[in-house]
């Protein structure tokens, strides 16, 4: 059953909402919920915080679509520690951890990068 966090309405003193399936309040989702699978990324396609792609799919009729490289400046990853929420950039660049909290995220999620974010020469081989 689709679940989300409280926050409906956008409002900048609150964190995004976060959609999914089973979303817990550090952004885990049935598909993803180790200690450290806690951001949610905002989908390109829709402007929506979705806690995995496969979350996404489930849940919107849609096809996920991926940040252009131009977009990097974009905030669009919630640290579901601190709900600080990272640019494109800032995210990739981050060493797998928060840059206002400093926790860590799962470092596998590199391999899925190509389902979010448009990635090119070096960055295609992570």
């Amino acid at each position: 059953m689709p679940s989300n966090m409280d926050h409906d309405t956008p409002n900048p003193k609150l964190p995004p909402q976060v959609h999914g399936l089973s979303v817990t309040p550090l952004t885990q989702c049935t598909h993803w919920h180790s200690p450290l699978d806690i951001i949610a990324i905002k989908h390109f396609c829709c402007n929506k915080f979705y806690a995995c792609i496969s979350c996404h799919d489930a849940c919107e009729t849609h096809k996920s679509d991926v940040w252009p490289r131009n977009a990097r400046d974009e905030k669009a990853v919630l640290c579901g520690s601190c709900k600080h929420v990272l640019t494109v950039q800032e995210y990739m660049d981050s060493g797998s951890r928060c840059t206002s909290c400093k926790s860590a995220f799962n470092p596998g999620c590199k391999s899925h990068w190509n389902l979010y974010f448009e990635l090119q020469g070096a960055e295609a081989k992570i």
